[in-house]
């Protein structure tokens, strides 16, 4: 089974998060991972767009009760019709997590993470939460989620 990892930030974000979420989703296609994430705009969007550049395959877990609402980079949308609880299912699913900035959402999924055992690590993140790994680069952040798998 391939590796997958979650890519969690919040719908609306700045230019530098966008870059920065971009060049994770870059990173995992490298990989050859799947990228995970909740399938909407913002950082989602943004990691999903870098990890099609890179010819990678992305997994939107949504919130609402339509795939039509996904950013245009999903592959696969699943429909949860659960709202935020669908953060549950994100951070299950992943083996691990990368946080990009973040907003209250954001530290849901971090924490349902770290709580099923997977590794969190957190990327120009405002906030420093024990038991998250911090990162400096978008490389980084991917190098360290396979050190930490395997």
């Amino acid at each position: 089974m391939e590796i997958q990892i979650g890519v969690i930030g919040a719908g609306s974000c700045d230019s530098e998060i966008d870059s920065l979420a971009e060049e994770v989703g870059r990173e995992i296609a490298k990989r050859g991972a799947y990228l995970l994430c909740g399938g909407m705009e913002g950082v989602m969007e943004a990691a999903c767009r870098g990890c099609k550049k890179e010819g990678g395959k992305t997994v939107g877990i949504l919130p609402g009760s339509s795939a039509k609402q996904a950013n245009p980079y999903v592959d696969i949308a699943i429909v949860t019709d659960m709202g935020h609880a669908r953060n549950a299912i994100i951070a299950a699913s992943c083996d691990a997590a990368i946080a990009v900035g973040g907003e209250y959402g954001t530290l849901s999924e971090i924490a349902l993470s770290i709580k099923n055992g997977k590794p969190a690590i957190r990327l120009c993140s405002k906030w420093d939460i024990e038991g998250t790994i911090p990162a400096h680069s978008a490389k980084e952040a991917v190098d360290m989620v396979f050190k930490k798998i395997n």
